[in-house]
């Protein structure tokens, strides 16, 4: 059953909540006083972070490449809140810099492109009537600079053609769903000091800092952009 807090914070649903990035921008939601639903792979990740996140996380088993996980969450999330306000697709895998588009491993690219790209396109389909019911929706796919066709280099064929793909579906969605009033935005949260990221990079609050402003965009705010701290980036 809810309770009435539930009822009336913003409901935001976080993938790859326990660890990285994702636990950062969990924390940033709750800190601003958001339910949040912290997803992992495994319950007990889940559980653990929404323990440290406080009272006001819910922790759930998500699975990003599986449809009936998609489909339990959307279930569970209705049952409880009855609407969903914010979605943060941040799960990815396979920084694959060992490899090279001229000879890379097929198999790892589509492995990277069910995380990537199919793992937030399932969410969304699966959770968008609930978006529906929010009266402030919005979207938010994490993508990185590395997908900038402007920019775009050699290296990290499964990483980049997945994210490359996960911004051409970042404007589809806004275009989409514009009559629901729904913001879908891409953000790259920069070269973060993460396990996919490495040493080196800039702090974890900083990179998560430009996931939560446009998991909090107002009502007039962009929709269908490519960000980084708030900035527009090229496509």
């Amino acid at each position: 059953m809810s309770t009435e807090e539930d009822r009336h914070a913003p409901v935001a649903l976080v993938t790859g909540a326990n660890r990285g990035i994702g636990r950062e921008i969990a924390r940033q939601l709750a800190a601003r006083g958001h339910t949040v639903v912290a997803t992992a792979r495994s319950l007990d990740a889940a559980t653990a972070v929404a323990a440290a996140l406080g009272p006001g996380a819910v922790p759930l088993r998500l699975d990003v490449t599986s449809a009936a996980d998609a489909e339990r969450a959307a279930e569970e999330a209705a049952a409880r809140f009855g609407r969903l306000d914010v979605l943060v697709n941040n799960a990815a895998i396979t920084y694959d810099t060992w490899q090279r588009a001229v000879d890379a491993d097929l198999d790892v690219v589509r492995e990277a492109a069910e995380t990537n790209l199919y793992g937030p396109w399932r969410l969304v389909q699966a959770l968008l009537p609930l978006l529906r019911e929010s009266d402030h929706p919005r979207i938010v796919n994490v993508s990185s600079e590395a997908a900038s066709l402007t920019n775009m280099g050699g290296g990290t064929p499964a990483y980049n053609a997945s994210k490359v793909a996960l911004n051409a579906l970042t404007r589809m969605l806004a275009a989409e769903l514009h009559a629901d009033r729904i913001l879908v935005n891409a953000i790259c949260p920069g070269w973060v000091a993460t396990d996919m990221g490495g040493p080196g990079g800039r702090p974890v609050a900083d990179g998560a800092a430009g996931i939560v402003w446009a998991a909090t965009l107002p009502d007039d705010g962009p929709t269908g952009g490519f960000f980084r701290d708030g900035r527009p980036l090229p496509w």
